[in-house]
């Protein structure tokens, strides 16, 4: 693409694509700005990141209307945006190439049950599993080795990628991303403790709901319901490692970043987001628009939104940050209290004397 396209591709998204430089310059695909050669484009989003302007050997960078671009080198051309980062997630969508996951139609390899109802374009690849009564929306992919157990609603437009497992009931919105080694609709841990010691089963006779536009990585597991229903809301986004416990409710447009845990019962509000390794304590509840850091553990219900909260238990942010302050500085008030000690020991003995 020459430069002057991907003005008029950007112009599609932003009310202002202002060009500074050559527009004529060929494009041959994107690159980190660290290492970008000519015919390249890149991006630079945070003013700390400035300084590769005049560093980066690439021949296009996507900018703000108010980055200094006064001493860039000589050639390089600039597309400014309101937003750089978003443009630059545009241009990486222009320039993908298309990922082959099942080839067209369905594999022979493929076993697929009579019941089962295909729309129009799908692809299943090669010894993918589709149970009975399996309800699959157009130009949707099913990928290598993928299982669908009986009764699964899958929508239009959806990608499955190899070896992923979905359980019986378990109904999936449309253009749903899903990674390989995700298991959907496991049975939630719900076991009745007896007075020997033992336990029973609790039968999960609920089912998942996964709405539209959510994307959940590699090897998450998120858990049926008990009854009724665990419920991922439209816009999720799911990292890899990530577990979901029965009941569970994640709100819409909500982030939940690697080895986070949630146990069951939890409501999580909508526009989350929630660091990695955290971890949730069962039937709590978090409203929208809290941001939970790495490795919180979130043991009471947070109703106020817009808060940040840290730390083990978790807590508001700045009340958290000022405790670890003081925690670190235990060590110089322990030396002073021990010199008040002696002095005050030597003050009684004075007395004494």
């Amino acid at each position: 693409m020459k430069i002057a396209d991907i003005r008029a591709f950007l112009g599609r998204y932003f009310a202002s694509v202002e060009l500074s430089g050559s527009d004529q310059t060929e494009i041959s695909g994107p690159a980190k700005i660290e290492e970008a050669v000519s015919g390249q484009v890149s991006f630079v989003a945070n003013e700390k990141y400035y300084r590769h302007i005049t560093e980066s050997g690439a021949s296009l960078l996507i900018v703000h209307h108010k980055a200094p671009v006064g001493d860039a080198p000589a050639g390089m051309s600039f597309l400014k945006v309101e937003d750089p980062y978003t443009a630059f997630v545009f241009i990486l969508q222009r320039f993908a190439g298309a990922r082959r996951i099942a080839e067209p139609g369905v594999a022979a390899s493929a076993s697929v049950a009579s019941s089962a109802r295909l729309g129009d374009n799908v692809s299943i690849g090669q010894y993918a599993v589709i149970g009975e009564r399996c309800v699959i929306g157009d130009g949707t992919v099913i990928g290598p080795g993928t299982v669908l157990m009986d009764g699964v609603t899958v929508g239009s437009g959806c990608t499955l990628f190899p070896q992923v497992t979905i359980y019986d009931g378990t109904v999936i919105g449309e253009r749903v991303t899903i990674h390989s080694g995700t298991v959907i609709g496991a049975d939630g841990f719900g076991f009745a403790p007896q007075k020997d010691g033992s336990y029973i089963k609790i039968p999960q006779m609920g089912i998942v709901r996964v709405e539209d536009d959510v994307e959940i990585g590699a090897n998450t597991t998120i858990d049926r319901a008990t009854m009724g229903e665990t419920v991922i809301e439209k816009g999720v986004k799911i990292d890899n490692l990530v577990q979901i416990a029965h009941n569970c409710r994640i709100g819409g447009d909500t982030v939940i970043a690697s080895q986070a845990g949630i146990s069951g019962s939890v409501k999580i509000g909508r526009n989350c987001l929630i660091g990695g390794q955290a971890g949730f304590a069962g039937h709590l509840e978090l409203a929208d628009r809290i941001s939970v850091a790495a490795k919180a553990g979130i043991s009471k219900s947070f109703l106020q939104s817009g808060q940040a909260i840290r730390g083990v238990p978790a807590q508001p942010m700045r009340d958290q940050l000022r405790q670890e302050a003081q925690i670190r500085s235990l060590g110089e008030m322990k030396s002073k209290i021990e010199e008040l000690e002696r002095k005050l020991m030597a003050l009684q003995s004075q007395i004494g004397g």
